[in-house]
């Protein structure tokens, strides 16, 4: 028998359902275009991998980082927290500084009744006794009055409204208070309105 069928004609004796067997040939396939052989793939994931490896930070490395956050921020929160404190301060300052300032024309007019002359005993004491009291509350305020009378005129603390030419006094001195000064601490809250010799 020649065996010079026709490979159709082959395969027309080969039972329904059965495949053909098919010779056993090694993969001589040429790889796609573009990928590598696999050794050389493998070393190129190995020096990826390494250089990532040397990219990610020890745990001393990483220690090192949080600590200095927490740092930064403590010192960050505790800027704030004395800010805020300052803050606090300056405002209660000011409006006890409004607040006496706005007490102080009584003050000024409990000073010209003490000036006047009565001859109600009564009437004098009780208003002494109303100064007295003020000038405890001031005190527990914080607010101390200005020296001025025989005092060197100071621009800081005086307001100089009047001038007299005296040989008796010495130069710049305070020879007459016209209203009296008021501070709140080192802040002056209003200015001794005096007279200056010389």
């Amino acid at each position: 028998m020649s065996s010079n069928k026709d490979p159709q004609e082959r395969n027309e004796n080969v039972p329904a359902g059965e495949d053909t067997p098919q010779s056993e040939t090694p993969d001589t396939s040429v790889p796609e275009e573009g990928s590598a052989p696999k050794d050389k793939k493998s070393k190129k994931e190995e020096k990826k991998q390494k250089s990532e490896e040397k990219k990610q930070p020890s745990a001393d490395e990483l220690l090192k980082s949080e600590k200095d956050k927490y740092l930064r921020l403590l010192a960050e929160y505790d800027n704030y927290r004395k800010r805020s404190a300052k803050e606090r301060e300056n405002i209660y300052s000011d409006a006890l500084t409004d607040t006496v300032t706005k007490f102080l024309p009584v003050y000024d007019n409990l000073v010209r009744a003490l000036q006047q002359s009565t001859e109600d005993e009564a009437y004098r004491k009780g208003v002494e006794m109303i100064m007295t009291q003020f000038n405890d509350i001031l005190a527990k305020l914080g607010v101390t009055p200005i020296d001025a009378l025989g005092q060197k005129f100071d621009p800081l603390l005086h307001n100089a409204v009047m001038h007299e030419e005296d040989t008796e006094k010495g130069e710049n001195e305070i020879v007459q208070e016209l209203q009296r000064g008021f501070k709140l601490g080192d802040k002056v809250i209003r200015f001794a309105m005096v007279k200056v010799a010389n």
